[in-house]
């Protein structure tokens, strides 16, 4: 198990150090970090390193180099971590990044691990759960969605399936998107008829459901199948999905010519209609290779100091999408290194295929191998191929990644123009780094939801987007003004406590700070907030902003223009008189964009909101009915309203309903009744 030896405070040569020359905040401007004559913090932040040297570990482990005020700058491992740390201590030498982390260092912990493959797989988990500055990070680390074919179920289901893989059955992926996922998936249901309903519905089904009618499902719910027939068509899918599609296609093939040769006509144009849908995702899997049974292949380019990661998904001899990441990473470090972190951090929640193709040589190539081995319980082979047809699928990934970072590079290059023109229109001192948008969206008051989505330079920034749930009960229903203080307070109250709270201590886990002073960090504060509504919106944000001390930040209303029409809009901004921009200002287009992502998003949760109301049930409500009684409760009487007239000795006379259940159910239907 691995070993952790905490330093709880800094030690005096460190104190020292850091208070005899400050850094400034920009970490380009002042001093040159560079090798030639070493600049006082760079000097004192390597004597740090050398009290702290004389502690650590001599074998495998993780270090974690910490600055004064708590935040985590870095996260390394090595085979011996004494011989790793000892590097830092020379005062010249390095490059401009290692100068700069050296001399923010304040103190060290260490983690001793029983082999450099733990070592890695704890480092790993670090970087994903501290984001230190200087280590290269994943910027996109969403799940990557599969097709689950359920199991322990008389007839299975097909679904869509994201996140851990705890469900019982067979899963078929990853695909690089949930497009791909759905498009795969309305094609097998159309060639397979699988159920995609949940077992509760299937449970419940009195009828088939539309999708019978429209030759979706073959309906095992009600016997429109039987369970021998059902399990043919889940055996095809299944072969399908591992790889044997051409086999599954060729075999219907000769099925419906059989039954057309045989007077069957109806048959062999159910047939043609399956084999139409395979056929269909066999053309549009794109590149096919034919030697290359699963692998994942990875290329990295680099342009303009910035790094691009395509990664490829190739299972059961198909291509299953691609991705592009942008990780964060020092431009002074090499593609080897920025790919060697990156791989390592791809899988620390991802199942490794067998083989992963890497367009570059790294470092901890044999160690990563290893990891994956332990953690999957079979063999990893990662390898750069120079030669055939694997060869071809790196070029084809590293093309992809070129091109994308070409479209990231110029989707920038005109984001920031638009950002520096909304600063002109606004009379703005310098282009928003952070922009917030707010919204509300109601029906006669009911599922009151509010939302803010956030901007910057590097476009929507979907992983900040933040959804409030209106339950305030003094706000009035329907009080737009107030709904907007409501949502303005909890998101800057929390934000100024945050800002209040003091510093962790040093030697701990560190914060969750993703750059503190590194101007390429995107900030948790906005310096612009967009407000959708008029003056009294505007006053309601202001009034809320004052109130919680807030500074800092400029505050824009948007008022829609007469007949709601775009291009008319008004703006209100303190100091200055209603204003309104030319139609053909770009600054109005990009306002336009932000106030319609705003709108989008929260009408999207209002929807889901409302929806998930819809389909609430009372018995939702009665602690200690749980999905299998509530099932049997329904299946018994049908509806909710059938259980709440129902007499206490017909509930307990349902299968699976105790009298002391019985006596629940009855109790709160006509306590509730006489509230």
């Amino acid at each position: 198990m691995p070993r952790e030896k905490k330093n709880l405070l800094c030690s005096p040569l460190a104190a020292e150090a850091h208070g005899a020359a400050a850094l400034p905040d920009d970490p380009d401007a002042g001093q040159d970090w560079a090798v030639d004559g070493a600049p006082a913090p760079v000097r004192h932040g390597a004597a740090t390193v050398r009290h702290f040297w004389e502690h650590a570990p001599a074998g495998p482990g993780v270090y974690r180099m910490i600055a004064a005020n708590g935040e985590v700058l870095y996260v390394g491992k090595a085979k011996s971590v004494r011989n790793r740390i000892a590097s830092y201590m020379r005062p010249s030498g390095h490059t401009r990044r290692i100068a700069r982390m050296i001399a923010l260092t304040a103190s060290m912990v260490f983690v001793s691990t029983g082999t450099e493959t733990e070592a890695l797989l704890l480092e790993t988990n670090f970087i994903k759960q501290m984001k230190p500055r200087f280590n290269v990070l994943m910027r996109d680390d969403k799940s990557f969605p599969y097709i689950l074919l359920t199991g322990g179920h008389a007839a299975p289901q097909i679904t869509k399936h994201r996140g851990a893989r705890n469900r019982k059955g067979e899963y078929f992926g990853p695909f690089a998107s949930v497009w791909a996922v759905n498009r795969t998936l309305n094609a097998l249901q159309r060639a397979f008829l699988l159920r995609s309903c949940t077992d509760s519905f299937y449970a419940n089904r009195t009828r088939p459901c539309l999708l019978y009618q429209i030759k979706r499902c073959s309906a095992p719910c009600t016997g429109e199948i039987g369970e021998i027939e059902y399990a043919g068509l889940v055996a095809e899918a299944r072969a399908f999905l591992s790889g044997k599609s051409r086999a599954v296609r060729d075999r219907l093939a000769e099925e419906m010519a059989a039954a057309s040769a045989g007077m069957e006509f109806e048959r062999a144009a159910r047939l043609r209609d399956r084999i139409a849908p395979l056929s269909a995702i066999q053309g549009a899997q794109g590149i096919n290779p034919k030697t290359v049974e699963e692998a994942d292949v990875f290329a990295i380019v680099e342009q303009a100091g910035q790094f691009c990661v395509e990664v490829f998904f190739f299972r059961t001899y198909q291509n299953w999408g691609n991705r592009a990441y942008f990780p964060r990473a020092d431009k002074s470090l090499a593609p080897e290194e920025v790919l060697d972190s990156f791989v390592a951090q791809f899988y620390a929640d991802k199942p490794p295929p067998r083989l992963i193709l890497l367009s570059h040589e790294i470092e901890n190539r044999g160690v990563l191998a290893e990891a994956l081995r332990e953690r999957s319980g079979h063999r990893i082979e990662i390898a750069v191929r120079r030669k055939g047809e694997k060869r071809d699928l790196v070029e084809q990934a590293r093309q992809n990644a070129g091109e994308a970072l070409a479209r990231k590079l110029s989707e920038a290059t005109s984001q920031t123009k638009l950002l520096a023109a909304l600063a002109g229109a606004f009379g703005l001192a310098r282009p928003s780094r952070r922009i917030e948008v707010y919204d509300n969206s109601h029906i006669m008051g009911t599922n009151a939801v509010g939302a803010m989505i956030v901007a910057g330079a590097d476009g929507f920034m979907k992983t900040h987007y933040r959804r409030f749930n209106i339950h305030n009960r003094d706000t009035t229903p329907g009080d737009d003004h107030a709904m907007m203080r409501e949502v303005l307070r909890r998101r800057f109250a929390r934000l100024m406590k945050d800002a209040a709270a003091p510093a962790p201590e040093i030697g701990g886990t560190g914060s969750d700070n993703t750059g503190g002073d590194d101007a390429a960090a995107f900030p948790d504060r906005p310096d612009l907030i967009l407000i959708d509504g008029g003056q009294g919106q505007f006053d309601a944000a202001q009034a809320v902003l004052s109130e919680l001390g807030v500074t800092g930040v400029a505050v824009a209303a948007i008022a829609k223009g007469p007949d709601r029409n775009a291009g008319r809009e008004s703006f209100f901004m303190a100091g200055k008189e209603p204003f309104k921009l030319s139609p053909r200002d770009p600054a109005l287009y990009f306002v336009q964009r932000l106030r319609d992502e705003a709108h989008r998003f929260v009408i999207g949760t209002h929807r889901a909101r409302r929806k998930k109301e819809f389909t609430k049930s009372p018995l939702d409500e009665i602690q200690g009915v749980g999905p299998a009684r509530k099932r049997a409760l329904l299946h018994a009487f049908g509806t909710a309203k059938a259980i709440s007239r129902a007499a206490l000795s017909d509930l307990a006379n349902v299968p699976g309903i105790n009298a002391a259940t019985a006596r629940l159910v009855y109790d709160f239907f006509h306590e509730r009744g006489r509230q």
